[in-house]
């Protein structure tokens, strides 16, 4: 089983904090500049945002490892079942596999 993320996603742009108060002022697009994240225009917001999980990365490769550590810990996965973690470089094209995850998700 492989789990994997991507380079320049743009949950990594983001904190929970930062969508969220963006959302409580407008549901129209957002732009970001040297500042930071701002509404095109704030009408039609809704505090609601302030309930979810917008799983937003802060660190790509311990995102990989605790999403590998929670999969292995499923009851519906056998632990003899090997799980790999591995972050797609979009760039290169390559799949760039982390050490941590790989042991964390070796069968057992």
């Amino acid at each position: 089983m492989v789990r994997d993320t991507h380079t320049e996603c743009g949950m990594e742009y983001f904190t929970n904090n930062a969508i969220r108060k963006l959302l409580s002022k407008s549901l129209s697009m957002a732009s970001v500049d040297a500042k930071g994240w701002k509404n095109v225009k704030e009408e039609g917001g809704s505090d609601e945002a302030n309930f979810i999980s917008f799983l937003t990365i802060s660190n790509q490769s311990q995102s990989v490892v605790e999403d590998i550590k929670r999969i292995k810990s499923h009851p519906l996965v056998p632990s003899c079942i090997p799980v790999y973690g591995y972050i797609y470089d979009v760039k290169s094209d390559k799949l760039v596999e982390i050490p941590e995850a790989t042991q964390a998700g070796k069968a057992l």
